[in-house]
């Protein structure tokens, strides 16, 4: 399985003109080779997002992208993430949704698909990502 991020999903669905290429080649090569998945943290994201009353798991199930839930083990992982980062001195612009999109990706996936890499490099070591580029 190959998690994908919000910010990938955002491109998509909001038809960024900057990333939106690159973030569709990167889902379709994820989607061609592995299935795809998004946890609570994803859709509660792209779903703020999203002008309308329809869920978005409506459109990512038309792209073939499945939801799959966080587990236990994760999200505990992710709560020891971010009270590492906050003692680094972290600010609070890192939500805990973040800390539960890595978690997820490294104890439930082989993947992360992302454009945020630097943070999930510094937090998951270990955790493959993908990275969209123009």
């Amino acid at each position: 399985m190959i998690a994908v991020d919000s910010s990938v999903l955002l491109d998509l669905l909001g038809a960024d003109p900057v990333h939106g290429e690159a973030s569709a080649r990167a889902l379709a090569d994820a989607l061609g080779s592995d299935e795809v998945v998004v946890c609570e943290a994803v859709v509660a994201e792209v779903q703020t997002m999203l002008d309308t009353r329809d869920t978005v798991m409506d459109a990512l199930t038309e792209f073939g992208i499945r939801f799959e839930p966080i587990q236990e083990a994760a999200a505990v992982r992710a709560g020891h993430m971010q009270r590492r980062y906050r003692d680094r001195g972290g600010r609070r612009e890192r939500v805990v949704a973040d800390f539960l999109i890595g978690a997820h990706a490294l104890l439930q996936c082989q993947a992360l698909i992302t454009r945020d890499d630097g943070f999930f490099r510094d937090y998951y070591k270990g955790l493959k990502l993908v990275v969209p580029k123009a």
